[in-house]
């Protein structure tokens, strides 16, 4: 088997910009975890509403694609906001279980809901973000580039956020000790439905910018994005942001690879990865779960 220096370039690519997309989602996942000890396995399918609120604002309302950037930002946001309010607060310190139960059966929902409203044919995204970048011989897609460089700003400002902002900084204190910060006089509750706000914002934001990517939009796009986000976010190490984002893009390195040299482990080469992980460092190869300060 020959290996072709522009061809390995190229794949390298392409598995930074998927692992990219795999990392937004699995910020979700992280940032719903580290406040609230939830895993929200519906999280990749607020991305798929997000895809279709994106066609309903650019197809049929017309508006621009920038337009909808806000706009489904804003609209999932509030979303995801209503869901811990009248969902999400009702079952804290539930077993864990009945929190993974309660995320796959909303997204199930979610997906037969998007069937009704927007139907079961495949649909597109129309989207300035198209054409092809040539470096050499290499190519890549102006797409792809918006991913990567979507993923650099979003965690950007997430990281500015929770550094420098007051209400960033109340939210690593709740993470942390949710008891202790109530005392402070931190809105515990409020800060919770924020973060939701904020993940299902993110979602909505992964989904505007793959969409193109993918060029079709169904029902059922979410889910495996969202086995492959949590599997990164696993490997990388569940508690830690920056973790999340390397584990995912390990994951999306490799699955082009597998694709172009051992296509048979091309669908399993992350379960495989999540295995070897799993077994040899159970708490992520970047981080551990932090510890709750007490």
């Amino acid at each position: 088997m020959e290996f072709d220096p522009l061809q390995i370039i190229q794949l390298l690519l392409i598995g930074i910009s998927q692992g990219c997309f795999y990392g937004l989602i699995a910020l979700g996942f992280v940032l719903i975890y580290k406040a609230t000890e939830m895993i929200n396995f519906a999280q990749g399918d607020m991305m798929m509403l997000g895809m279709f609120m994106g066609i309903t604002v650019t197809v049929g309302m017309g508006l621009p694609f920038w337009s909808a950037i806000p706009i489904c930002m804003l609209a999932m946001g509030v979303f995801g906001y209503l869901m811990d309010v009248l969902i999400f607060r009702r079952v804290i310190g539930q077993p864990a279980f009945v929190i993974v139960v309660l995320t796959i059966s909303l997204g199930f929902i979610m997906r037969a809901a998007a069937g009704m409203i927007w139907g079961a044919q495949p649909l597109a995204l129309p989207s300035p973000l198209v054409g092809n970048i040539e470096l050499g011989g290499l190519v890549i897609t102006i797409e792809r580039v918006a991913v990567i460089i979507g993923t650099i700003i979003v965690t950007s400002l997430l990281y500015a956020f929770f550094r420098f902002t007051r209400v960033g900084v109340a939210m690593q204190a709740s993470s942390q000790n949710q008891l202790a910060a109530y005392y402070m006089g931190i809105p515990v509750k409020r800060i919770f439905s924020l973060i939701w706000f904020i993940s299902a914002a993110v979602a909505a934001l992964a989904g505007l910018l793959v969409a193109p990517v993918v060029t079709t939009v169904t029902t059922d796009i979410g889910l495996a994005v969202t086995i492959k986000a949590f599997a990164g976010a696993v490997i990388g190490g569940f508690g830690s942001l920056p973790g999340a984002i390397l584990g995912c893009l390990i994951i999306g390195i490799v699955e082009p690879f597998a694709g172009a040299y051992l296509p048979e482990f091309k669908e399993i080469i992350a379960f495989v990865i999540l295995f070897v992980v799993l077994v040899l460092r159970p708490q992520g190869l970047f981080a551990q779960i932090q510890r709750k300060k007490v």
